[in-house]
């Protein structure tokens, strides 16, 4: 499909929303180009706060989609960017990239999404041509390497700051910190008619996929197993929900916060251990104890080498598998010992859960509409665009999971109600 009306976008903080009901989008008039100025909260130097400025977005080229984002939310991901002083960050950045939002234009040889269209951007692309996307065994998509701040494709970005045309980098192919945002075909999946509530769908877009996946495609958690998991963040808490729907008998949290045990109970966690109270004992030696050798599956949600060490060492002689989800931006290598994995352990990796974004997305969607999959505890704070900052410091103090950022205030108002 064509799009050739399309044309530059100038963002700055004042809102207005296209879709007045957040069940319910309605598809931008083609009729008329989108209103000139809209809001993009510009990260200029490591751990400032952002700033909302007046941004250029370009129309979408060809093989890219051009998207209204109705609401997004923060990631710690975000935040470890937000603080970084080196590459792979880049300043100035938009960063954001968990959301979901509707489809403005598109650009040509674009066929799978059109205007109105709802869709989920996502980090990883899925092509469907190649031979990882074809294979059940990957879903790394060998056809579009990630080139940090740029679009995959043509490596420039579509964004400009509109005071001065200095160029904006992008963040993990999406920026959704952004009221539009460009993205590349293959980082977007289609919900179509799907009736879930946007701040549902944004979850979708990251950190609950990459928990309840990798439960389900990268562990395939056995019914009546054992599994243990360290961190109960957003992505943690989704692991645990997954195992718990795969049918684990006996799922053990291990964080630092005693107040993530509560939530963590609500979501399928049996056991809670806090390495702060294990006395001299270290956690993986109080799990084998617990679970008379280890446990059948270990999941590292932090991004610490140590921790994925420690849940390694937690995990059972003969078949215990260890999971890392957390990303370790050093990444330095983790001391295993290879007299352990020749007893039968095994340690493997994993982004976005394994899932293929625009094949597995569609049914956890379902899932939640029938009921299997519980989000709402994962929604802790709600907040108008403006407010993002105050997002960054609740998540920096570890007092939210996912704090919904809408783009018009006054959806968090009625989402609040």
């Amino acid at each position: 499909m064509e799009q050739s009306t399309a044309k530059p976008i100038r963002c700055r903080g004042t809102h207005t929303c296209l879709h007045p009901h957040p069940l319910l989008f309605q598809a931008p008039s083609m009729s008329r180009a989108p209103r000139d100025r809209h809001a993009a909260a510009v990260s200029k130097a490591p751990g400032q706060p952002l700033e909302m400025v007046e941004v250029e977005v370009a129309p979408p080229r060809a093989h890219e989609v051009r998207v209204k984002i109705v609401c997004t939310s923060l990631c710690h991901t975000d935040l470890t960017f937000w603080r970084m002083k080196d590459f792979p960050a880049m300043y100035p950045s938009i960063l954001g990239h968990e959301a979901v939002g509707v489809v403005e234009s598109v650009g040509d040889h674009v066929e799978e999404v059109a205007p109105g269209d709802t869709v989920v951007p996502v980090f990883l692309p899925q092509c469907g041509g190649c031979a990882d996307c074809l294979s059940p065994r990957s879903n790394i998509c060998s056809a579009l390497s990630y080139r940090p701040g740029l679009m995959p494709r043509d490596g420039t970005t579509r964004f400009s700051l509109a005071a001065t045309g200095e160029p904006v980098h992008g963040f993990l192919s999406v920026s959704s910190f952004a009221e539009y945002t460009v993205v590349d075909v293959a980082h977007v999946v289609r919900l179509g008619g799907s009736a879930l509530p946007p701040e549902k769908a944004c979850l979708l877009s990251c950190g609950v996929s990459t928990g309840v996946g990798a439960a389900w495609k990268v562990a395939a958690v056995e019914p009546g197993s054992t599994v243990a998991v360290f961190g109960m963040g957003t992505v943690g808490l989704a692991v645990a929900q997954g195992s718990k729907m795969r049918g684990a008998k006996r799922i053990i949290g291990v964080d630092l916060n005693p107040d993530k045990f509560e939530i963590g109970k609500r979501l399928g966690v049996t056991d809670f251990i806090n390495p702060n109270d294990t006395g001299e004992k270290t956690v993986s030696q109080v799990i084998k104890e617990m679970t008379g050798g280890g446990v059948d599956y270990s999941f590292e949600c932090i991004g610490s080498t140590s921790v994925m060490a420690e849940a390694f060492e937690s995990s059972r002689t003969g078949w215990g598998k260890t999971i890392i989800l957390g990303t370790d931006t050093a990444a330095a290598p983790v001391s295993i010992s290879s007299s352990a994995i020749k007893r039968g352990r095994s340690v493997t990796g994993a982004l976005l859960g394994g899932i293929k974004p625009k094949d597995d997305i569609p049914v956890l969607a379902q899932k939640c509409l029938d009921k299997e999959l519980e989000l709402d505890e994962f929604v802790t704070h709600r907040m108008g665009f403006d407010d993002i900052n105050r997002a960054f410091d609740l998540l920096a103090q570890g007092k939210c999971l996912r704090c919904i950022i809408w783009m018009d205030g006054a959806e968090q108002k009625k989402a609040s109600a």
